[in-house]
C-alpha cells in the first residue's frame, strides 16, 4: 500500500464517522416540531388541557408563549404544553381571534350566569345588549379573569392599560371594573359607529383607528373571524 493510498483510506474513515456522529446526534424533523394543542387557549388552571399531536400552523404558534403549571407542588414554567396535567396559559391570544380555531361556535359551551348581575347591570346602565357583552367577554376571554394577552390586555373583556386609565378601571383585574369598563368602551363604539354592531365589534378587536382609516371592517383575517363569532355567540345568548 503506497503512502497516498494509506492517506486517503485515513481521511474516508474519519469522514465516514463523523456522517455517523452527525446523524446519531442531530435531532430529527419531528423531534425538533413543537406540538402545541390546537385548543390551547382552553386550557386553564384548575382544568384539564386536551393535549393533541396536531401542529399549529406558523402564524399561530408565535402568540403562544409561556405554560405555567405545578411540578411537585412548585410553578413551573414551559415553551411546551405539560402532557396529562393542568395549566395556565400566562401568554395568551383573544379566544375568538384564532382563524384556524377548531371550535364550533354554534355548539361551544355558553356561561350565561357567570357575572350575570354585573354583566346586566354594567348592560343596562351603558344602553347595551348584555347577550352583546356576553359574546364580547366570552370572544375575549372565555370568562377568565385573571387572563393577560401577549400584548398586555388583562381581564374578562381584555382591557389594555390606556383603555382602562381613560375608562376610570384601576384593577383590570377585577371582574366588576373590568366588566363596566368594557361594557362603557363598548357603548362609546357603538355610539361612534352609529349603531353599526358589526363596526363595533370590529372596532373593539383592532381598534377604532383601524376601522376609520379602511372605512369599515379591517381586511384582517382575526378581526373579520372575530366578528363571525361575536355575532354567533350574541344571537346564542340571547336565545338561552
Amino acid at each position: 500500500m503506497t503512502i497516498l493510498n494509506f492517506h486517503l483510506i485515513t481521511f474516508f474513515k474519519r469522514l465516514l464517522v463523523q456522517s455517523c456522529l452527525i446523524l446519531v446526534l442531530s435531532p430529527s424533523a419531528s423531534a425538533q416540531k413543537h406540538d402545541i394543542p390546537t385548543n390551547t387557549i382552553v386550557g386553564s388552571s384548575g382544568k384539564k388541557a386536551k393535549v393533541t399531536n396536531r401542529s399549529i400552523p406558523r402564524s399561530t404558534k408565535k402568540n403562544i408563549k409561556v405554560y405555567k403549571y405545578l411540578a411537585g407542588g412548585t410553578a413551573s414554567f414551559s415553551d411546551r404544553p405539560p402532557k396529562g396535567q393542568t395549566y395556565e396559559v400566562l401568554s395568551y391570544k383573544c379566544f375568538a381571534c384564532d382563524v384556524n380555531s377548531p371550535i364550533d361556535w354554534h355548539s361551544i359551551k355558553l356561561y350565561p350566569n357567570k357575572y350575570a348581575s354585573t354583566i346586566d347591570a354594567a348592560a343596562q346602565q351603558y344602553g347595551v345588549d348584555a347577550a352583546l357583552v356576553r359574546a364580547i367577554v366570552h370572544a375575549e376571554s372565555a370568562f377568565r379573569p385573571t387572563i393577560k394577552s401577549h400584548k398586555g390586555a388583562v381581564g374578562l373583556m381584555q382591557l389594555m392599560p390606556a383603555t382602562a386609565l381613560e375608562l376610570g378601571v384601576t384593577d383590570r383585574a377585577d371582574p366588576e371594573q373590568n366588566i363596566h369598563g368594557g361594557v362603557k368602551y363598548l357603548a362609546q363604539l357603538l355610539t361612534r359607529f352609529s349603531g353599526d354592531v358589526k363596526l363595533a365589534t370590529a372596532a373593539y378587536n383592532a381598534g377604532p383607528g383601524a376601522v376609520s382609516r379602511h372605512g369599515g371592517v379591517p381586511p384582517y383575517a382575526e378581526t373579520k373571524a372575530y366578528i363571525k363569532r361575536v355575532a354567533i355567540l350574541s344571537q346564542r345568548y340571547r336565545a338561552n
